[in-house]
């Protein structure tokens, strides 16, 4: 075949190749498809990306939430936590524990407000249909600040009560007589200074709250059992007038008047003061008062309402109060002035426990006045160099507070002991009154004393919830949301 033959033939080929149809496919071959690019990828991706920022929105809304309530919003009376390793018991709804149902082998925790930060405002619910700012002063001690705590009318209304009461310079046992030598009280007296809220009949609460005030006058623990005997063995539980004289004998020589809680001389200070009790049958404004520091503490009812009563003081141009502590350090040697009755020791000194203290202003002093808190947040705290901080607290004070009329401020006298509990006496917590350099100031101080020994705190509530009839002497607490 020649090659002009070939290339014929060839191309004859080809062109029957054209009219033949397509090999059939294979079964199991796979056809390859093109597919024009979409965005069905970048959508998934996007709706990935959505799910996860709404997630961290809620978590971070979740986190401000619990901040917030946990940092002392006081919506609600908190009941006593147990600590974790014991079980966890279901409280009824909003009450708290009567001192009878405290049980030596449960561990509780005390509730504690948070400072965040020196400026940090939180706002705190008090009475109904309004609330409160609340700001951090220092951390150390833990101070806040809260103004109109108490309206310029509840302010006056505290200060006339006091004068009505009875303002002294003395001591409880004591009066000056004309001759400038003090004299003992008669009877009759005592028993009016005793009961707390004038209602001619003396109760056990008025007894024990009395028996640990702050200004050198407590009841020893002779004369307090001695009195509490008297109450247990009545059958209606009270003592009148008559009933007291009975059991008191004895009672005026054993005091010792001008003397503080150890025995060593009290606070020099330029004052004059007196007590309201804060409990049942007493001003409503009073007992508003005692609801109020709950609610803002968020500590049990029980532990408020056991607490000594508040201290009203006014302080005329010239007087002052050097700094001190509120509490003391307690030690095998001593034992807690208000719980000393139930105390399993014969410790013979007794010492104030005071876990926090809130200090109301009642009035705005013309001039001078500050309450000052010389060592508050001082990281290089020494007493050698700062010298003798009892007298030269305002003028090497770090932090000073003028008194505005229905401010209040709470601080800590006592750290926590890491289990939550009273912990030791917080150095930094040292505070006195500067001068009144122009007109007068009125101030109130409530305090919640509680044993850093927590058998012994709650030994003590049981005894003083004991009535004859078997039934609790304690009043259960008022309604939180009571307005005035």
């Amino acid at each position: 075949m020649g090659e002009y033959e070939y290339e014929d033939r060839l191309r004859g080929l080809e062109e029957e190749s054209r009219h033949f149809p397509p090999p059939p496919r294979h079964p199991g071959g796979r056809e390859r498809v093109h597919i024009q690019k979409s965005s069905v990828c970048s959508r998934a991706y996007f709706v990935v990306v959505m799910a996860f920022f709404h997630l961290y929105i809620i978590n971070i809304i979740a986190l401000l939430l619990y901040v917030h309530y946990n940092t002392g919003s006081g919506e609600q009376d908190v009941p006593l936590e147990k600590s974790a390793g014991a079980p966890r018991a279901t409280p009824a709804e909003h009450q708290t524990p009567s001192p009878a149902s405290l049980s030596p082998e449960l561990s509780f925790r005390l509730p504690r407000l948070e400072g965040i930060r020196v400026g940090h405002v939180q706002r705190v619910s008090l009475v109904p249909d309004r609330t409160h700012n609340m700001r951090t002063l220092s951390l150390k001690p833990l101070l806040f600040e809260i103004p109109g705590f108490l309206s310029a009318e509840e302010s006056s209304v505290v200060m006339q009560l006091a004068q009505l009461k009875g303002l002294t310079h003395s001591s409880l046992f004591t009066a000056p007589d004309t001759d400038g030598q003090e004299e003992q009280l008669t009877q009759d007296e005592l028993f009016s200074l005793l009961d707390l809220n004038q209602d001619g009949l003396l109760q056990r609460e008025e007894i024990l709250s009395l028996s640990h005030s702050t200004d050198g006058s407590w009841l020893s623990s002779y004369n307090l059992r001695k009195i509490h005997t008297g109450l247990e063995t009545n059958p209606s539980g009270v003592l009148s007038l008559q009933e007291f004289k009975l059991v008191s004998g004895g009672v005026l020589q054993y005091s010792a008047a001008g003397q503080g809680l150890d025995g060593h001389a009290e606070v020099r200070q330029r004052s004059t003061h007196t007590r309201l009790y804060l409990g049942e049958g007493t001003h409503h404004l009073l007992k508003s008062i005692r609801n109020r520091v709950t609610r803002l503490t968020r500590l049990p009812s029980s532990l408020v309402d056991l607490s000594e009563p508040m201290e009203v003081v006014r302080y005329e141009q010239g007087g002052y109060s050097h700094a001190h502590h509120d509490s003391s350090s307690t030690n095998p040697d001593s034992s807690c002035a208000h719980t000393h009755l139930a105390a399993n020791n014969s410790a013979s000194k007794q010492v104030a426990c005071r876990y926090l203290t809130l200090l109301l202003h009642l009035n705005s002093a013309d001039g001078g006045g500050e309450t000052s808190f010389p060592v508050a947040d001082n990281r290089t705290y020494e007493e050698e160099v700062l010298g003798d901080l009892s007298q030269q607290y305002c003028d090497k004070g770090n932090l000073k507070v003028k008194p505005v009329s229905g401010t209040a401020l709470l601080w800590y006298n006592h750290l926590s002991d890491g289990n939550g509990w009273v912990g030791e006496l917080d150095e930094f917590s040292l505070h006195g009154d500067c001068l009144v350099t122009r007109g007068f100031k009125w101030t109130g101080s409530v305090w919640v004393n509680i044993d850093p020994d927590q058998q012994q705190q709650e030994r003590y509530q049981r005894l003083v919830s004991w009535h004859p009839d078997g039934q609790s002497n304690t009043p259960e607490h008022a309604d939180l949301h009571q307005d005035l």
